[in-house]
């Protein structure tokens, strides 16, 4: 606990340390307890579970207080658990992402693999992002949602125990706090994408691929993130680390038989 007696929250991203989603989420936190910031020093969308490698890293303590890494949302949540902070974070809170992390975004988003990060540390872990389309769609919008994000976290924090090695991914929608038509738990839903490889040629002639835009086809019963944002909730989807199917192993026997 932070030494006022509050909670104490480190808030990060992948948009960077400047991001309005970043704003938003701060302001959010601040309600509930002590913010310490740590996030990349530009974009790192998709950067998935990174971990920078190659090189060291610089953290540099902006005038607003805030510590931006010269690495991945990944490297900031390691960083500032075991140099940057003098304690352990009750929570630690990602986002708010600049468009939505649905279905098999979870896999590619360093929104959700800085909230894991903290979770493979034995920290709480939220995801948040604001599902107002692919590029981040009217992202003023996500100030109208601080009331929505705090009355989360009041939950949150408030529950006797959160469930072991399980993060929390919460999707906002388009809309004011106010406009918003309640909270559903959610599942994974799924989607498909449909022309989202482009190729090209580079000045001198050589052939290049870009990879982004396209459209995207989504599956998946009521219960699904993409249906809960579709009819105004918030989606809150329950996510853990052990990737393990184990229906394929209850049924070994009938999977593997030695010849």
């Amino acid at each position: 606990m932070s030494p006022a007696g509050g909670l104490r929250f480190l808030c990060t991203n992948d948009d960077g340390a400047i991001a309005q989603g970043l704003d938003c989420l701060v302001r959010a936190a601040e309600a509930l307890g002590e913010v310490t910031v740590v996030a990349p020093d530009r974009e790192q969308s998709a950067a998935s579970h990174a971990l920078t490698l190659h090189h060291p890293l610089r953290a540099r303590r902006r005038s607003d207080g805030r510590f931006q890494v010269d690495g991945t949302p990944t490297d900031c949540v390691m960083l500032a658990v075991e140099a940057l902070m003098p304690e352990r974070p009750d929570f630690v809170l990602s986002g708010v992402n600049h468009g939505q992390n649905m279905g098999e975004d979870v896999l590619y988003s360093g929104t959700v693999a800085a909230a894991m990060e903290g979770l493979a540390l034995g920290i709480p872990s939220i995801a948040f992002s604001f599902a107002g389309g692919d590029h981040g769609t009217d992202v003023s919008l996500i100030t109208a949602q601080i009331d929505a994000i705090t009355a989360l976290l009041r939950h949150f924090v408030s529950l006797a125990g959160l469930p072991a090695d399980t993060l929390f991914n919460v999707n906002l929608p388009p809309r004011p706090s106010d406009q918003i038509a309640g909270v559903r738990l959610t599942r994974l839903g799924r989607r498909v994408f449909s022309d989202s490889l482009t190729r090209m040629r580079d000045p001198w002639g050589k052939e290049i691929f870009w990879i982004g835009g396209g459209t995207i086809a989504w599956s998946g019963g009521p219960d699904s993130d993409f249906r809960a944002i579709q009819e105004g909730y918030i989606s809150v989807t329950p996510l853990h680390l052990d990737l393990t199917h184990f229906d394929i192993l209850r049924s070994s026997e009938r999977w593997w038989r030695e010849p």
